[in-house]
């Protein structure tokens, strides 16, 4: 019995008009992410990456090919609310406590007062930021605005997450706290994520797949699928199966950044 990708993209092409002239982004894309998978997507800048998740998240409409998340078309997806999307910066309101922050996309659907309170507190359990309910953005540390991020755009039980760069802008320490963390949320949840990064170290340790791009027009240029344990703490980092693994993804991003004839 076949079963239905989560997200599948067919012959996915986009071109921008601008005032120089037509820019070519993604050419060709056609990629199958399983339900429940960890899906990374890695390449130079400028290569696509952020433009092929906002196709699949409908905010942007591919110039050929076809989008589907859950069978559905990327615009019925949105519609139906099928995904959440969390970006680098948090864009939470400083107006609002953390709750409400989280509560707000609940508010919108026109979800009881009630309801989307005690969806915020499954939420706030989930990402361990129940003590901070009551405080607003602004006192709290980035890595912890992130969290709030990702139980707001969860708050809704979509099936796709669509991430795209989020721990880019915190330092070191943080972004693997909050990697180990996402994994955690991540299996509790069993939700399928795509996820936007320039870290070979990052996609190799969080993904089940990762998916190379070229330079533009981006094009698939490897798929890695990551044989790590479901399990993965700061002792998986120093296992020689994790350096074997970054340093096959890291071969891969450098085999499409060599010059054309040359060695990677």
């Amino acid at each position: 019995m076949t079963t239905t990708p989560a997200i599948s993209l067919s012959d996915v092409s986009q071109v921008f008009d601008t005032a120089s002239g037509a820019v070519h982004a993604l050419d060709g894309i056609d990629l199958d992410v399983p339900k429940g998978a960890f899906v990374s997507l890695l390449g130079p800048s400028g290569c696509g990456k952020s433009t092929l998740l906002r196709v699949i998240g409908d905010l942007i409409q591919p110039s050929h090919g076809t989008v589907a998340v859950n069978g559905h078309s990327a615009v019925e997806a949105r519609k139906g609310r099928e995904y959440g999307m969390v970006f680098q910066q948090p864009g939470l309101m400083d107006w609002r406590t953390v709750r409400r922050n989280i509560e707000l996309p609940l508010q919108v659907q026109g979800v009881s007062r009630a309801e989307r309170s005690e969806r915020a507190r499954q939420m706030l359990k989930l990402v361990r930021l129940e003590a901070f309910e009551d405080h607003r953005p602004r006192q709290l540390s980035g890595g912890m605005q992130q969290r709030v991020a990702i139980a707001r755009a969860l708050a809704f039980q979509p099936q796709v997450l669509l991430m795209d760069e989020p721990l880019g802008a915190l330092d070191e320490m943080n972004r693997e706290h909050l990697q180990r963390e996402l994994l955690r949320i991540w299996r509790s949840t069993g939700t399928t994520i795509v996820f936007v990064t320039h870290s070979v170290a990052e996609a190799a340790f969080l993904s089940t797949e990762v998916v190379v791009m070229s330079p533009r027009p981006g094009r698939i240029a490897e798929r890695i699928s990551i044989d790590l344990p479901e399990e993965r703490t700061d002792a998986t980092r120093m296992s020689d199966a994790y350096f074997h693994t970054e340093a096959s993804v890291r071969e891969a991003l450098h085999g499409v950044l060599a010059p054309e004839g040359t060695a990677a």
